[in-house]
């Protein structure tokens, strides 16, 4: 009977400790990302977290009519730069750099968010690169993001003329 009592004890408190590091994982994994602040809204990424989508999640879940932002931090980037005559993006990834600055705009496009974001990083030898973000992470650290939130929902529309989409005003 004493062994059948140990069997369950151990029973229950590996059940109990499987339960708490699941429990433990979904609080730390559902970790609010961003908070309201008098300006607008402070969101801080860490590392592993895709910059673009993040932004576009949070845009759909406080509905955001349009805002601009900054940032900064340590990023793994690929920066475009773009080729008017092919009407595409010369694409050149970065790894384990600084974010000196990343600014940009939130609109929306056809009822999805539509992000338009500029960076300028840095290397261990303190060259600069930038261009425009067509995606990223967070590396070591953090990205601290700033966004000021505008009281108008803007759009973008595509400019056949440009080869781009554009923000519109009006």
């Amino acid at each position: 009977m004493a062994n059948d009592l140990r069997k369950n004890d151990k029973q229950f408190v590996m059940r109990y400790a499987v339960l708490s590091f699941l429990l433990l994982f979904t609080i730390a994994a559902s970790a609010q990302k961003y908070t309201k602040v008098p300006t607008g809204y402070l969101m801080v990424l860490q590392q592993g977290d895709s910059i673009i989508p993040e932004l576009e999640r949070f845009a759909v879940k406080e509905n955001i009519p349009s805002a601009n932002l900054t940032a900064m931090g340590f990023v793994n980037v690929t920066f475009g730069f773009f080729d008017f005559k092919t009407k595409q993006y010369t694409p050149k990834t970065f790894k384990e750099v600084e974010m000196a600055a990343m600014q940009g705009s939130i609109a929306w496009k056809e009822g999805k968010p539509s992000l338009h974001l500029h960076g300028v990083a840095t290397d261990r030898e303190f060259k600069a690169y930038g261009g425009h973000i067509l995606e990223g992470t967070v590396s070591t650290g953090s990205l601290e993001i700033m966004i000021i939130v505008h009281d108008k929902r803007l759009e973008r529309r595509r400019d056949e003329a440009l080869g781009a989409d554009v923000l519109r005003v009006e």
